[in-house]
């Protein structure tokens, strides 16, 4: 929850990722903040962890470890390496915002649910942090990391400028454009797609099945601010996510039926 607008210059800032401690993303966030704010502190997962969603490591021990002045590596997942920021690195510094990312690569649609990136924020909400997850759509062999670097303070200062309602986080996906070519910023809707739309089946040395969960399918049904279209349109699309999960239809109805 935000309760006020945040002055990045008096601000500490946790910054993680699902991409790993060595991630590029990662570094181009650090690079840009670490400048303007009172603080930042880099605490991410020892390696990548794409996909793991909001998972915690339960069944076995986490162990952290300095890498230099304020970046910290643990052994774990995105929400892992959140959780022990907030309750063990930074227990007596509690920081004023979560930045996870910036992640190679896009959360859109259903990806929110698996993302790791996702994920970060939402255990920084949950630990009543502002958070916010930042995503550059790369479709392409050559990187776009100067799209996000051009453009993510901004939409990090337009989005801490106002307050935010509690439980909500931001989920931010930059476009796969040159920096110069991004159409504008825009608050955009959860879009759509078709998970597992493509699996490929191969046989490895031993003679065995092994599959691979391919690329994502897109409908092509989107409402035009859904975030899928924003970004297909050269825009940074801004989708605030709710942590509060129940159908409010569904609710009143089973209400009548169960009472």
């Amino acid at each position: 929850m935000l309760k006020q607008p945040l002055d990045l210059s008096q601000s500490r800032i946790l910054i993680s990722n699902d991409d790993g401690i060595h991630a590029t993303g990662i570094k181009v966030l650090e690079e840009i903040f670490k400048p303007i704010a009172k603080e930042v502190y880099v605490v991410a997962p020892e390696s990548e962890q794409s996909g793991a969603g909001h998972s915690l490591t339960l069944r076995d021990p986490l162990r952290y470890r300095k890498v230099q002045e304020n970046w910290y590596a643990v052994s774990g997942t995105p929400t892992d390496a959140v959780l022990v920021g907030l309750k063990e690195i930074l227990k007596d510094k509690k920081p004023d915002l979560v930045l996870s990312g910036i992640n190679r690569g896009q959360n859109l649609g259903e990806d929110v649910t698996y993302s790791g990136t996702v994920s970060a924020a939402m255990e920084g909400t949950l630990l009543g942090i502002p958070s916010i997850a930042l995503s550059q759509i790369i479709r392409r062999d050559n990187s776009r990391w100067a799209t996000a670097a051009a453009h993510v303070r901004g939409v990090v200062e337009k989005l801490t400028s106002m307050p935010w309602p509690e439980n909500v986080l931001m989920n931010v996906n930059f476009p796969d454009v040159d920096a110069d070519k991004v159409t504008g910023i825009k608050v955009a809707r959860q879009g759509r797609r078709r998970i597992g739309g493509e699996m490929v089946k191969q046989i490895d040395p031993r003679g065995m099945p092994i599959l691979w969960i391919g690329l994502q399918t897109e409908h092509n049904n989107q409402v035009d601010n859904a975030d899928i279209v924003v970004v297909q349109s050269g825009g940074i699309s801004v989708t605030p996510l709710s942590m509060e999960m129940t159908h409010e239809g569904m609710y009143a109805e089973l209400g009548k039926l169960l009472d």
